[in-house]
């Protein structure tokens, strides 16, 4: 019963994770046989998840969207406020938290019913959050692409360029990254025979061919460094300071903008990202307590230069006269 267990398990895992899964493939990955799958995918079914199923030459199971959640222990209001959650920390900018929380974004927006995706969109639109620097992407736009990305299928959209006309794009996507507030498509664009990067708040309509195609190599050391170089966005810092404050006292101050590591219970290090000096620096500040700036050196020398045109704002102040 524990090998069924932990199987059945294993077998929800994959489905939530792929898009599509032939059937013999997904027996293999299993070490079952394909009637035991059968039973397997039958058990998740009575369990409520929404298991779909093809036959042919082409089929195989994917997990699809059903009427309501399948068991996830979340209630509608859970589910919406865990997507909106997953949404800000993906574009966070703490370093680490961007692929992960598009990965669990991925699998809860698949399994939501209709209804439940249009809120986390219009939610996300009309909302603000210090954890969203840049342009707000749909939920559902996001993970579609991220989706193609992760099963080497080809995608179609729609896309607008700044300062040109719309335009139709077939792409075979490599990677989405998160840089700079924005989060881009690195892909090799089949029109133009050669690798783009795209803006997803500049993209319409992400639609899946259907098609597979084997990835080719990217002339770049990784996704992002591809980004920074074809879009000529900077390399974010990361940026550490010895905060003289409890952790609890400092997490209220700077939120979601940084990671804070309690050492004592008057001191604690945080650690922020961005591509940007200037919000840190602003944080730290909001914290009203004393700091020791770890590194890196360019933050060093950051602060002394907000802090000497401070002290020259108020030396070079004109005294007012009363009349």
């Amino acid at each position: 019963m524990a090998n069924t267990s932990s199987r059945t398990l294993r077998l929800l895992s994959l489905l939530q994770t792929h898009r599509h899964w032939p059937g013999l493939e997904l027996a293999d990955r299993l070490g079952v046989s394909e009637r035991t799958l059968r039973r397997d995918v039958d058990r998740l079914r009575e369990l409520g998840y929404p298991v779909g199923a093809a036959r042919g030459t082409d089929g195989g199971y994917q997990l699809a969207p059903g009427a309501v959640l399948p068991p996830l222990l979340l209630d509608d209001e859970e589910a919406v406020a865990l997507a909106v959650g997953l949404g800000d920390a993906a574009q966070s900018g703490i370093a680490g938290m961007q692929e992960a929380s598009l990965r669990a974004l991925t699998k809860v927006v698949r399994v939501l019913p209709p209804r439940l995706r249009a809120r986390v969109d219009a939610l996300r639109a009309m909302t603000l959050s210090v954890a969203a620097s840049g342009p707000i992407v749909a939920a559902e736009l996001l993970t579609a692409v991220a989706q193609a990305c992760r099963d080497e299928e080809r995608l179609r959209f729609g896309y607008t360029a700044r300062g040109s006309a719309p335009t139709e794009r077939e792409v075979e996507p490599h990677r989405v990254v998160a840089l700079g507030g924005r989060w881009y498509l690195v892909a090799y664009d089949l029109g133009r025979h050669d690798w783009r990067s795209f803006r997803l708040d500049r993209l319409t309509e992400p639609t899946a061919t259907g098609t597979r195609f084997r990835p080719r190599a990217l002339p770049a050391e990784d996704a992002a460094a591809f980004v920074q170089a074809v879009s000529g966005v900077p390399a974010p810092y990361t940026v550490q300071a010895l905060v003289h404050a409890p952790a609890a006292r400092v997490r209220q101050a700077v939120g979601q903008w940084g990671t804070i590591e309690p050492l004592d219970q008057d001191r604690c290090r945080i650690t922020m990202t961005s591509t940007s000096l200037d919000w840190p620096t602003q944080a730290l500040g909001n914290v009203g307590a004393e700091f020791e700036v770890l590194g890196p050196p360019e933050f060093a020398a950051h602060v002394q230069e907000w802090g000497a045109r401070f002290i020259r704002a108020t030396q070079e102040a004109v005294p007012t006269v009363a009349i």
